[in-house]
């Protein structure tokens, strides 16, 4: 098993909306937000942005190697990077490893994200959008087509890809008597951005990876691709991982139970 689990956290793209909207140079960031904010509510009734809209500002991973019998749980760059070396940072994992990407509503919303962002920041990611012209095997099996593997959706499998029964992660997770959310909510984020806590925005998003790979292992468990004793040793793994891990993946631990 080499899987990368991986969540995604955003802010609105103040400098495409001010092109967009043809926003006077002087209004702050905070301003082009709430004018993107108002301009999305008077067309769909929500404030949520769309994907295009959407600037990243970090990217949180739990990688597990069975082969090499390792687990990290990392964010992408530090807090000075930029959001070029972040989305880079992501898609150059992908292409020295290979690995499973698995998420939670990925599809919906954070690789149309990362599509948007590599575009606009110039980003390549061959290995990523092969689709069988390189590798043969990723013309049945890519991280492109839906209902390949390659790149599981949570979200998307356990609804049997019907929208109409999509679930939160958090409500999932909570049901699992897994942690949840715990300090922080993607709702907060750009409130949090504001206020200069983008390592709280990091902390928060590895907690989400952290879920997503919990339900990731039950979700093997219930399709038997880990049997009783599997599951047991590779939440061990993880738990060992946390221990030895930051304060916020020893808050995770404790609050996991």
């Amino acid at each position: 098993m080499n899987v990368l689990v991986f969540d995604i956290e955003t802010i609105p793209d103040c400098a495409s909306g001010r092109k967009l909207y043809d926003l006077p140079g002087d209004l702050s960031d905070e301003q082009v937000a709430q004018a993107m904010f108002s301009k999305r509510r008077e067309k769909t009734g929500s404030d949520f942005l769309p994907a295009h809209l959407q600037k990243v500002v970090a990217i949180s991973a739990v990688y597990r190697n069975t082969y090499k019998d390792t687990l990290s749980v990392w964010t992408i760059g530090d807090e000075e990077s930029s959001e070029a070396e972040i989305v880079a940072g992501f898609f150059a994992e992908v292409d020295k490893t290979t690995p499973t990407l698995v998420t939670w509503n990925g599809s919906g919303f954070d690789l149309p994200v990362l599509h948007y962002r590599s575009l606009v920041n110039g980003v390549q990611a061959s290995r990523y959008w092969d689709t069988g012209d390189d590798d043969q095997s990723f013309k049945w099996n890519n991280y492109i087509s839906r209902f390949h593997s390659r790149h599981t959706d949570l979200m998307d499998v356990m609804a049997g890809y019907n929208n109409r029964a999509f679930a939160p992660l958090d409500e999932i997770a909570l049901m699992l008597d897994l942690p949840g959310k715990m300090a922080m909510d993607g709702g907060k984020v750009w409130d949090e951005h504001l206020a200069g806590n983008l390592k709280g925005i990091r902390d928060y998003c590895e907690t989400d990876a952290l879920n997503t790979y919990l339900v990731y292992l039950q979700w093997l468990f219930m399709r038997g691709d880990l049997n009783t004793a599997d599951l047991d040793r590779e939440q061990q793994v993880l738990i060992t991982a946390l221990e030895e891990g930051a304060d916020h993946h020893k808050a995770f631990l404790q609050a996991w139970g």
